[in-house]
């Protein structure tokens, strides 16, 4: 306990230096400090209020020990059923400042570029594939995010071989993380005319987005072609060059973007997806770094891993990772994968607190 209070005077200590620092004209004036330390600012303040309502109740624990040693009967009862309260409070919050103590990935406030593709299965696995965009479109729908589709190769029989999207909200990367990797779907093809079980698998990638000054990118090492979308989007298609496509020389990233009908909205959408497939570059050789020190279950980075099974004969969920699995297939698939993603935050968790030694 004296460690945990010791923990929790040195957070507040650096709280009330970043609450100084954030009104200072100085780093006002430096936009990346000031946004850098106002992000620490809102993840130490639930630590701070919660670290304050414990000290609380340590206080009324004393209160109340001090009660049971008076004369009166009754208020001695009164006291021991309180302290008793207390007691499961103290425990309930020290588990919760243990959580609290974790250190966050900072990343995880980033809005994401979700990327899915086809995998092994042919027809099947691009069907698959648009099947894991609905999903997470839905799931999204229900969050409140903002969720948008930047690009797409379609299927030859539905779906999509590739498709990107772009999700914008509230911490989307620290949920949508658990999500990269392989999944697996083991059903009936439409195709198949014999009703044999076929398994198909697509990959899901789930990249932060790259704020403008994460990183700089010289101009000079891009080459900007433009050309017809030829996507949906009435007369102007395929007679306005409106559709992107940039190439960054050093590492020969090509991102293209053609779903605004604006040659301007499209070079800020690819410019953003971009620099996010180049920062990304650096932040998957820090999560290799991470995983090779410590082999966690939950998120390893590795994005080739096989993470999940959909079984529609049997209405069933797997999440290999944790070894969890849910009947409720239909739910899933309708974007209800809430479930999942907290069991693995809650496993990610025990594993970091066990690190931390908390």
């Amino acid at each position: 306990m004296s460690n945990l209070l010791e923990k929790l005077e040195g957070i507040k200590i650096r709280f009330e230096e970043v609450a100084e620092l954030i009104t200072d004209p100085e780093v006002i004036a430096d936009v990346k400090r000031y946004v850098k330390l106002n992000k620490e600012y809102k993840n130490l303040e639930p630590i701070i209020e919660t670290g304050n309502e414990y000290k609380l109740v340590l206080e009324n624990i004393e209160t109340s020990k001090e009660m049971l040693s008076g004369e009166d009967e009754e208020m001695k009862e009164m006291a021991k059923m309180e302290l008793e309260e207390l007691e499961a409070k103290k425990d309930e919050l020290e588990e919760k400042i243990k959580i609290l103590l974790v250190p966050k990935d900072p990343e995880d406030e980033k809005n994401v570029v979700l990327e899915i593709r086809a995998g092994t299965g042919g027809d099947e696995a691009s069907i698959f594939a648009g099947d894991l965009f609905r999903m997470y479109n839905k799931y999204c729908e229900n969050k409140g995010w903002k969720f948008q589709m930047t690009s797409n190769t379609e299927g030859t029989a539905g779906g999509f071989k590739e498709v990107i999207a772009n999700i914008s909200g509230n911490g989307v990367y620290g949920i949508m993380k658990y999500e990269s990797g392989v999944h697996r779907v083991q059903r009936v093809p439409q195709t198949e005319t014999q009703g044999r079980v076929h398994t198909s698998a697509a990959t899901v990638a789930v990249l932060p987005e790259a704020e403008e000054f994460d990183l700089e990118i010289n101009p000079n090492d891009i080459r900007k072609d433009t050309y017809c979308s030829s996507g949906p989007g009435g007369q102007s298609v395929n007679t306005t060059y409106s559709a992107i496509r940039l190439t960054h020389i050093p590492s020969n990233i090509v991102v293209t973007c053609q779903d605004e009908k604006s040659q301007l909205k499209n070079l800020d959408k690819a410019m953003k997806e971009l620099r996010t497939r180049l920062y990304n570059l650096e932040y998957q050789k820090r999560m290799d770094e991470i995983a090779s020190k410590r082999k966690t279950m939950v998120s390893s980075g590795d994005r080739s891993a096989k993470i999940r099974t959909y079984n529609f004969p049997q209405g069933r969920v797997t999440d290999h990772r944790i070894n969890l699995t849910m009947y409720n297939l239909q739910a899933v698939m309708n974007g209800e994968i809430d479930e999942i993603i907290e069991k693995l935050q809650t496993a990610e968790n025990a594993e970091k607190l066990k690190e931390s030694n908390l």
